[in-house]
């Protein structure tokens, strides 16, 4: 496709033009004419890479596309009522530089134009384009106090049983293969598996034996296939049995020339938990009452933090500078570090002063926030108590560097050793006692009843999780974790309003490209709505206007 020509200009005369009396200075449409119009017209440019120069009929205009984007977050609407809003609303022709009557296009258009998005890497555009211009608007800096927080978002499909996953998925390698293999060339077993797998389905109001037999079933059909499928030309290699082979791998294991299921203790949290959308995985947070089940996807959020005080009536000055949608199984510390890597892509620095909860403290990363000289607060996990009752580390003064630490009895340790382990590189320190416990009257209390002495293994980073541990029980740190409690409104926000807790699409390549979308349009209203606060008479006549 070809690009149109571009103007940002009106025509005189123009319904665009007129609609201009209708909307006060003050309307969000009039503000999204003045001010995200004008920043979205800019990446017209990157736009652009997505389309060809001069070949094939004239495209729809790709920032009325990415316009049309936003607005639908805003408003939460789908495609198809998005295009409806171009035929009847004069906001939305206003906001977007168009008039009333003017052709409109598919909505599938739009699908399209998302599909353009994710094949050159531009999921990103909108978001960062907004960020740019909050920036160049004195709202946001590039490097700024943050908080940081995750939340789940559920995929399209839902979670399968063990059985259930493998028989869909050598069902839809059967009918790939039903397309791209002749009769003369199928194995000899195809009409059975035909049978079993696409023509039948499983009686679940069998016992758990007879489901478990299946199961095994399923294996050996699985493996007959794969195997045959070895000696063929590699084009009979479609994506459907490239994931059974997949799913085999994560779910069966050879024994005996014979595919045995594995036990559950031995599968992998990043396994096939629905062959329609292979990408989500399952996560589970909490336990009992508590506990939270989810197959899908993680998001990271990333917000400014503002330590003015609001006025009355002031909307919020913090923005979303970051959102990171990655594999549910996957530690909200991997999330944190691909939040880094975004962040640093779109030009900000990492924050100075950044706010989260306990899942993002470890003694290695409040290390690593020290040496760089910036502040990571949040708590830190307590010591494990399943020792007995016995004294914990937290009741001993330890100083890693110096290689001492003072038992609750307060006696120095009497040796201390260095370990590395050579897969890892982690090190590790062992401290003993090994004079002091025999006659010590608290060694009930601390000392394991097979153990002669007492022993204790840190980190080598410990002492700046020791001095943590510390300072979270004072009531300055209370004060300071207050700052992090905003982003559960933000990701409350971003739920209710722009439903990232839901993905519209399959696969995590569309549910990112969703939570762009959503985040900026999040960033738009809070923009919007701090201009009119900003324009209102009270506030103009004590305060310049923001930009």
């Amino acid at each position: 496709m070809s690009l149109p020509a571009f103007s940002t200009q009106a025509e005189l005369f123009s319904t665009a033009a007129l609609s201009a009396s209708l909307f006060g200075a003050t309307d969000r449409y009039r503000l999204f004419a003045q001010l995200v119009y004008p920043a979205l017209a800019t990446a017209r440019g990157q736009l652009e890479q997505c389309y060809c120069a001069d070949n094939g009929r004239v495209a729809v205009e790709p920032v009325l596309m990415l316009g049309v984007s936003l607005l639908q977050y805003l408003d939460g609407l789908p495609d198809r009522q998005a295009v409806e809003m171009l035929r009847y609303h004069a906001g939305w022709n206003f906001a977007l530089n168009r008039q009333l009557g003017d052709e409109l296009f598919h909505p599938t258009t739009l699908v399209n134009f998302r599909q353009r998005l994710l094949e050159l890497e531009h999921s990103a555009l909108g978001f960062r384009i907004i960020l740019d211009a909050l920036v160049e608007a004195g709202l946001v800096s590039r490097q700024s106090r943050q908080r940081l927080d995750s939340t789940q978002m559920f995929g399209l499909v839902s979670r399968m049983s063990r059985l259930d996953c493998v028989r869909e998925s050598l069902r839809l390698a059967l009918q790939e293969l039903d397309g791209s293999v002749g009769p003369e060339a199928r194995p000899e077993f195809w009409q059975e598996c035909w049978e079993r797998y696409v023509e039948s389905q499983t009686d679940y109001r069998a016992g758990s034996e007879a489901l478990g037999r299946k199961l095994v079933e399923a294996g050996a059909d699985t493996a007959r296939l794969l195997a045959w499928a070895q000696d063929q030309n590699p084009l009979v290699w479609g994506p459907q049995l490239l994931l059974l082979a997949r799913v085999f791998g994560e779910q069966f294991e050879i024994s005996q020339a014979e595919a045995a299921p594995k036990g559950k203790g031995t599968l992998n949290s990043d396994r096939v938990q629905n062959p329609h959308d292979p990408e989500t995985t399952y996560a589970v947070k909490g336990e009992e009452a508590k506990k939270k089940e989810h197959v899908g996807y993680k998001v990271q959020v990333a917000e400014t933090v503002t330590q003015v005080e609001l006025g009355p009536g002031e909307p919020t000055q913090n923005f979303l500078t970051g959102i990171v949608t990655h594999a549910a199984h996957q530690s909200d510390a991997a999330g944190a570090e691909k939040m880094d890597a975004e962040q640093a892509a779109m030009g900000l620095a990492p924050p100075p002063v950044q706010y989260v909860d306990g899942a993002y403290v470890s003694a290695e990363k409040l290390a690593e926030a020290q040496a760089e000289g910036r502040s990571l607060i949040g708590p830190a996990a307590a010591a494990a108590q399943n020792n007995g009752g016995r004294y914990t580390t937290e009741d001993f003064q330890i100083e890693v560097e110096q290689r001492q630490a003072i038992c609750p009895a307060g006696k120095a340790n009497t040796q201390c050793s260095r370990l590395e382990e050579q897969a890892t590189g982690k090190v590790t320190y062992r401290f003993e006692w090994s004079t002091h416990c025999a006659a010590c009257p608290l060694r009930e209390r601390c000392v394991g009843v097979e153990q002669t002495h007492r022993t204790l293994v840190v980190g080598e980073h410990h002492s700046a999780l020791q001095a943590r541990r510390r300072e979270q029980k004072t009531e300055a740190f209370a004060q300071q974790m207050k700052h992090r409690n905003g982003i559960e409104g933000t990701l409350s926000e971003l739920v209710r309003a722009h439903g990232i807790r839901r993905a519209r699409y399959r696969g995590l390549a569309k549910a990112r490209l969703q939570n762009y979308f959503a985040a900026a349009a999040c960033n738009v209203k809070r923009w919007l709505r701090r201009k009119v606060w900003a324009l209102s008479p009270a506030v103009a006549a004590r305060v310049p206007a923001v930009s």
